[in-house]
């Protein structure tokens, strides 16, 4: 399980079934076999070097995530997963992605904040409410807005720095993960 709450940007060195990512403060406790969530997809650490570890693309992975897209020089989003001591300072996240969305625009605001438009694919819609929470490319953020099938998201100064979403452009595609508890809940109101 995960938070959504990034620790640090990696780098891919190597992109494909087998990826390999650049990084440094997630590999201080790694070990082979362990879960890592990158860009939200929760993977298996199968080799640890002392700058890098990589992971293996299952086939559903590559369809269902954004992580085929990726290049060597891709930044991505980290995150270990929660210990029993671990503050959830985000929301529960199983590093499960549902699907991908199209970012729309990414507009400044003042005082360094950013306004988010993402276009979410009509099968997640019933999981989306105004102040829910939403995971997109790993990081837990709060919906402040729904319009159709687009979900706007203020996007703070910290957020906009130390995620991918520095860098996101119209037309990217993102993972996303909605709530599981929503999921669930619904599973067990349409039982008889």
């Amino acid at each position: 399980m995960f938070t959504g709450i990034v620790e640090e940007l990696g780098t891919v060195a190597q992109a494909g079934p087998r990826l390999v990512i650049r990084c440094s403060a997630v590999l201080s406790d790694l070990t082979p076999g362990a879960s890592i969530a990158v860009n939200g997809v929760c993977l298996t650490a199968v080799e640890i070097s002392a700058d890098s570890f990589a992971a293996d693309l299952a086939p559903e992975t590559i369809a269902r995530s954004n992580l085929g897209d990726l290049v060597s020089g891709s930044r991505v989003n980290l995150e270990r997963p929660v210990t029993p001591a671990t503050r959830l300072s985000g929301h529960i996240v199983q590093g499960h992605v549902d699907a991908t969305g199209e970012i729309v625009s990414l507009e400044q605001l003042r005082d360094g904040n950013w306004w988010l438009k993402l276009r979410v694919p009509g099968t997640l819609d019933r999981y989306l409410v105004e102040k829910g929470s939403i995971t997109l490319d790993g990081i837990s953020l709060t919906i402040a807005a729904l319009s159709g099938y687009v979900v706007e998201i203020t996007i703070i100064p910290h957020t906009f720095a130390h995620t991918t979403l520095g860098q996101a452009r119209a037309g990217a595609r993102v993972n996303i993960e909605v709530d599981v508890i929503a999921k669930h809940v619904e599973k067990l109101l349409a039982r008889p």
